[in-house]
Parts: structure tokens; C-alpha cells; sequence
């Protein structure tokens, strides 16, 4: 069986969700099976293992449609790509799409780093559930993230075709990972990372870091001027820490320090921070929406997305005696049950089922 695996969505110079995922995924693929990467810069293949690559074009080409006239020159028996959107005109092979989140149905503004014409197709594309359809309808299997985006497809009816969980897993510096057996926190501090798009609803967080004067809120992600002067006039009294972007290291020293992370978001399509917390031992303290049930388990504490009065109360909580302690041994322990080497498990058993599927239906049209 010969494997593609789309990389392309992989970023240049650092990872961000969906480039982690791809390169978290394929590093541990191709330990199970050999393993063809697409790419689409050669500058990809800094933040990818060392394996056989080609070169077709940009995903974000206007011939994206048609990508499979270069793909099927490759002679693979079926391409697994971590987006929904990989062209398939006139195929010759088994196609797995992937299908992070429905947010963008909810919260329609697209990524800013999208050229324009593609933020406007992403626009439309999101105003109907068709489109998502005939995407999702035309491949032979359909992957996603969680059980919480895949019980969304089912509502929601997206597609025929058999979906499958592959999970994403957490990538933590060792040395971050050295100090994840701590029974205490080194720091009163809280740290967010993540966009400061509205559904991310950073403002809770910063109204709850004024109600607790002596601990520090560190926002690790880029953030525009306005941005950042805007939040500080919202809560003058909380001492925020605004990182301009965080390095993996800076980030992951930050986090292993901290008191915990903390999350208003009132959607996600799985949501990486909580999970890398709760590697290094951190107690997550998070909106309490399905998603992140799901990854926190009975680790993680939940509160009311609109209420900064909750946040505070949750992170008081981890004050009591034994409760920080506890928490973080329950995070630790619920984190175990990802893994990349999990998912790449997973994966080659849907991309061998899927290639098999066909196989069967050609002998039997035979």
C-alpha cells in the first residue's frame, strides 16, 4: 500500500495547530509504514521528519481543484491530507479528508494570513452546510479530531462516508517535561494561549485575573496594539503579561510554572493547550463546553464562560490543601491517553481499511 500524507498546511518557521497535527502524525506513521510526504515549499521540510517528499503545488493555488492530475503521477494507493479541502478532480486513488472543528459556521471571520481571495471563498464556503457536503461526500473516509466534532458531522449530516477519531497529542521540550512531578506550583501565575478572536472571549479571562490581584495572566500569543490596549482599559487592576508571541520553549517554561491554564473560549474544535497543560502536570481550569469535557475529563475544573467571578473561584479552589496536588496528578494521568504514536496507530488502520474497501468493491463489480 502506497501512502501520501498531505503536507502542505505545514507552517514555515513554527507549527500551528493543524501543521503540529500533520507533523506529530506522519513523524509517527512512518514508523509503521513507509510514507510519501507532499509539500509544497521546500522550506516545509524543516518542521518535518526526515522522509521521501515531492513537490506539487500550493494548497491554496487556484488549481487546488485539480491537484490530483499531479497526484496521480505519484501512483499512490490512497493520500490522507489533515484538511477538508484537497482537490480530487479526476483521481486515481483512495482520498482521507480531515475535518478539525465546525467553528467557522458559529464565528465566520477566517484566518488573517490567508490571501484575500481565499478569506472570501472561506466566507461563503461557511454561510451553508452544502458546500461542507460536497467536499466531505466525495472522499472514501473522513477523519476528525474528536467524538465532540464527530457527533457534530452526524447532527448535522455532513456526510455518507464512514468518519473516524484521530486525536491530536501534545509536544512538550523535555525540559518542561522534567518538571511535570511537581506537587505544587512554582508561580501564582495563569497562562492563556491562544487567538484573540471574539469566540475566544479573552475578556472573561482578564476580568477574572482583577479579581485576583496577586496572580499574573500571561497571554503567550501575538497580539496586536489594539488589541493589547484595549484589554488592559478593561481591567486595569490585572496584572497581564503579554509574551508577542511565545517560542515553544518560553511557552512551555511558562506553563510548567504556572498555577494553571486557563480558557474562556465558547467553542473548539479540540483545543491543544488544554492537553499540553495537562502533560506537564498544570490543572486546566476552562469554559465548561462538550470539547472540553472530552479532553479534560474529570482533571480539568469548569466554569461559565461569561462569569470572571467563576474563573476566580476555580483557581481559588486550587489554593485549598492537597487540591493543586491532586489536580495535577489527575492531569497527568488523563494526558497519558494521547499520543501521537496512538494516533498514527489509528490512522494506518483507517487508511488500510479504506484502500481495502475499494480493493473489495472492484473484485465484486468484477
Amino acid at each position: 500500500m502506497k501512502i501520501l500524507f498531505d503536507c502542505r498546511y505545514t507552517r514555515i518557521g513554527r507549527h500551528d495547530g493543524i501543521s503540529r497535527f500533520t507533523a506529530g502524525v506522519v513523524t509517527e506513521l512512518a514508523k509503521r509504514h513507509p510514507v510519501t510526504m507532499l509539500i509544497s515549499d521546500h522550506r516545509q521540510l524543516e518542521l518535518l521528519p526526515d522522509l521521501p517528499w515531492e513537490l506539487i503545488p500550493s494548497p491554496t493555488a487556484v488549481g487546488e481543484p485539480w491537484v490530483a492530475r499531479h497526484v496521480n503521477r505519484l501512483e499512490p494507493d490512497v493520500v490522507f491530507t489533515p484538511m477538508q479541502t484537497m482537490g480530487g478532480f479526476g483521481r486515481r486513488y483512495r482520498l482521507v479528508l480531515t475535518v478539525h472543528d465546525l467553528i467557522y459556521y458559529s464565528h465566520p471571520t477566517p484566518p488573517r494570513d490567508l490571501p484575500a481571495f481565499v478569506r472570501g471563498l472561506w466566507r461563503l464556503y461557511h454561510l451553508a452546510w452544502w458546500p461542507q457536503r460536497l467536499l466531505l461526500n466525495r472522499a472514501d473516509a473522513v477523519v476528525t479530531v474528536s467524538q465532540t466534532t464527530k457527533k457534530l458531522i452526524a447532527d448535522h449530516r455532513l456526510t455518507r462516508k464512514p468518519v473516524y477519531v484521530v486525536p491530536n497529542a501534545a509536544d512538550m521540550p523535555e525540559i518542561a517535561e522534567e518538571r511535570a512531578s511537581r506537587t505544587a506550583p512554582e508561580t501564582k501565575s495563569l497562562v492563556y494561549m491562544g487567538s484573540f478572536m471574539p469566540y475566544k472571549n479573552v475578556d472573561t479571562l482578564v476580568r477574572a485575573a482583577a479579581l485576583l490581584p496577586e496572580y499574573e495572566l500571561h497571554l503567550m500569543s501575538r497580539v496586536s496594539d489594539s488589541e493589547r490596549e484595549r484589554l488592559e482599559r478593561l481591567a486595569p487592576r490585572a496584572r497581564l503579561v503579554f509574551h508577542g508571541g511565545a517560542s515553544d520553549e518560553e511557552y512551555a517554561e511558562t506553563l510548567a510554572a504556572a498555577t494553571a491554564l486557563v480558557t474562556a473560549s465558547r467553542d473548539e474544535g479540540f483545543g491543544i493547550p488544554l492537553l499540553e497543560a495537562m502533560t506537564l502536570g498544570t490543572p486546566a481550569v476552562v469554559s465548561d463546553i462538550p470539547i472540553f469535557r472530552e479532553i479534560g475529563g474529570d482533571a480539568a475544573l469548569y466554569f461559565d464562560a461569561e462569569s470572571p467571578d467563576d474563573v476566580a473561584a476555580r483557581v481559588r479552589h486550587l489554593e485549598e490543601p492537597g487540591v493543586w496536588a491532586a489536580r495535577s496528578a489527575a492531569s497527568r494521568e488523563q494526558a497519558a491517553r494521547y499520543s501521537w504514536a496512538a494516533s498514527a496507530e489509528h490512522l494506518l488502520t483507517v487508511l488500510t481499511a479504506t484502500v481495502g474497501r475499494a480493493e473489495a468493491h472492484r473484485r465484486k463489480r468484477r
